[in-house]
């Protein structure tokens, strides 16, 4: 798939990550990019700068998601490509507060089905459409400081890969974007607050997004802008246990 001429809406379009695919692919030449964020202000800068549209949008909200992709639909034209790029991450564990959990579920998970449940009968209809959910590698992985990281980003990896297997048929492209360290807001507070064992080897935002492009002009499934998470991953896959014993050494010598 290439970027040329596409209509594609990202969430959490603002910053990080988000900001760096929006530049990038009005860069490669799509036709409209839609900046979507909570930070209304913050999205119309970027939208500004890049020739694009800005739509605030809490992606919590089933509400916005919905109205994100009609307006979209009805003043710029079909969504060809949708990423479901915004996330937040919590510190914590098992005794991390409900509403936290809850927090994080909405946004790392469901904003990724209301993404789905919107845009994809459209596509559906054409018989095209490219779905890109920026997980992590903690959804192949996991993260040692956040149970709430770790269970929402196992479980968004999950619902890209039912919808792949579910539409891959039907002319829908799915891709998982998974990597580990990169230099945005989120890994900066965390290394502010003695969590930031992914600082080495971190990549800059447009380094990702260098990745995501060539991964979608692949079609694959798993773009993952660090290579040695696959390798992890294999690990992991082939003695859990060993693996498991790893990561609670790492969790030793971070805390």
């Amino acid at each position: 798939m290439r970027i040329t001429d596409k209509i594609i809406v990202v969430t959490g379009g603002a910053n990080g990550i988000g900001r760096a695919l929006c530049r990038r692919f009005a860069a490669e030449g799509a036709r409209t990019v839609v900046v979507a964020d909570v930070d209304g202000a913050a999205a119309t800068e970027v939208a500004r700068e890049i020739g694009g549209l800005a739509i605030e949008t809490d992606v919590a909200r089933e509400s916005d998601v919905a109205r994100l992709v009609m307006h979209t639909a009805s003043d710029v034209g079909p969504i060809d490509v949708f990423c479901s790029n915004a996330g937040i991450a919590i510190t914590g564990g098992d005794e991390t507060a409900d509403a936290d959990w809850q927090r994080c579920w909405d946004v790392n998970v469901m904003a990724h089905v209301y993404a789905a449940r919107h845009v994809l009968p459209g596509m559906l209809a054409r018989g095209d459409g490219y779905l890109l959910q920026t997980v992590s590698a903690a959804g192949l992985l996991t993260h040692i400081q956040s149970a709430t990281y770790s269970v929402t980003k196992h479980a968004s990896l999950a619902f890209a890969e039912w919808l792949a297997i579910a539409y891959g048929d039907r002319g829908i492209k799915v891709s998982a974007l998974c990597p580990q360290g990169v230099r945005t807001d989120m890994l900066r507070r965390a290394a502010l607050e003695g969590r930031g064992f992914l600082v080495d080897g971190a990549l800059e935002p447009e380094q990702v997004a260098a990745e995501v492009v060539k991964g979608l002009a692949d079609e694959r499934f798993l773009i993952l802008p660090h290579p040695e998470v696959g390798e992890y991953f294999r690990r992991k896959a082939t003695d859990y246990d060993r693996w498991l014993k790893g990561m609670r050494r790492l969790k030793a010598n971070t805390t």
